[in-house]
């Protein structure tokens, strides 16, 4: 029996060695092939605009082309469920929002995947400060207006975001339970049919990315009521902050995070981490996020883990303060 055991072990110790020395290989001549990055959402919006900002130059630096892929549906769900079963080989990244951190919470013990375990974490790649908007012809221009107006007419002003459980939605539940208000939600699939109905009154007001709402601004068409951030953003300094505006600490962001499946090679994450950095933290580029609405990051995975793993519990103690639902 002693030998049999012995045997076993050997194979399993020999198995194990071969499986690292053939991940080892692969890393070594990485990349052979087309790479993807998966969005999961319609083309247009925040995760896609990230996605495709870094592909071009990602392929120039790889050598490989880099395809970006959308596959929306089920709240993001569908496209990181994708990358998550996709094999750990490093062909196959997914860019996420803050919706994939809520997600852990929304949907506990229903998702395919682990958000955090099923996914090794390769850069932070970029944060967007969240500006509330609101349809032009309201009768507010400032917070304390907003507060007004929707504390006399509770449960009648309504609000749309890019989808259940996105850093948009949650940050409004944040600011009505914050704030006492009252208000209606109505979701989207996408930021784009939201900012169409906010334009046109069928909303009334909405979080978002800069980038999404600027030419709304420059337009007449959308207010600005102020940006959820500790200071007011370079590009745009003459929209005030939430916290200028009285209401302490409320600070959120959107931002895009790039993934790939767990048990990807450490020598391919590290790789593709570092290239990423390089492509956001160049000046032009650093400066053409600007022009977007971004602050341009770069983090190391390691710090990519830690940030993911904070806002899934960020997000968990919102939903929980203000009862959110799937439903």
């Amino acid at each position: 029996m002693s030998g049999f055991v012995s045997v076993t072990r050997r194979t399993a110790l020999g198995a194990g060695v071969a499986l690292l020395a053939s991940r080892g290989a692969r890393a070594a001549g990485y990349p052979d092939r087309p790479i993807r990055i998966v969005v999961p959402y319609t083309p247009g919006g925040t995760t896609d605009v990230a996605a495709r900002f870094v592909a071009e130059p990602l392929s120039k630096a790889l050598g490989q082309p880099v395809v970006v892929e959308n596959r929306p549906g089920a709240n993001s769900i569908v496209g990181a469920g994708a990358v998550a079963a996709s094999p750990p080989d490093g062909y196959s990244f997914a860019v996420v929002i803050g919706a994939h951190a809520a997600n852990a919470t929304l949907y506990k013990g229903k998702l395919p995947f682990d958000p955090v375990a099923s996914f090794a974490p390769v850069s932070l790649m970029m944060l967007a400060p969240l500006v509330l908007g609101a349809n032009a012809r309201l009768p507010f221009t400032d917070l304390a207006g907003m507060l007004a107006f929707a504390k006399a007419r509770p449960g009648t002003l309504n609000y749309g975001s890019s989808g259940i459980g996105a850093a948009a939605h949650l940050t409004m539940e944040d600011l009505q339970v914050r704030t006492g208000i009252q208000m209606v939600h109505v979701p989207y699939r996408g930021t784009a049919p939201a900012l169409q109905d906010l334009i046109s009154g069928n909303i009334g007001v909405m979080f978002d990315s800069f980038s999404s709402l600027r030419a709304q601004f420059e337009s007449g068409a959308v207010r600005p009521i102020g940006f959820a951030s500790a200071t007011r953003p370079a590009w745009a300094p003459n929209i005030p902050t939430f916290i200028e505006s009285g209401l302490p600490d409320f600070v959120s962001s959107t931002w895009c995070l790039l993934l790939a499946p767990a048990s990807t090679p450490r020598e391919i994450v590290e790789r593709v981490s570092a290239e990423v950095a390089k492509i956001v933290r160049d000046p032009a580029a650093t400066e053409r996020l600007r022009g977007l609405g971004f602050d341009a990051v770069g983090s190391s995975p390691e710090e990519a883990g830690t940030f993911l793993r904070g806002e899934v519990d960020r997000w968990a103690k919102v939903i929980a303060a203000a009862n959110v639902t799937i439903e």
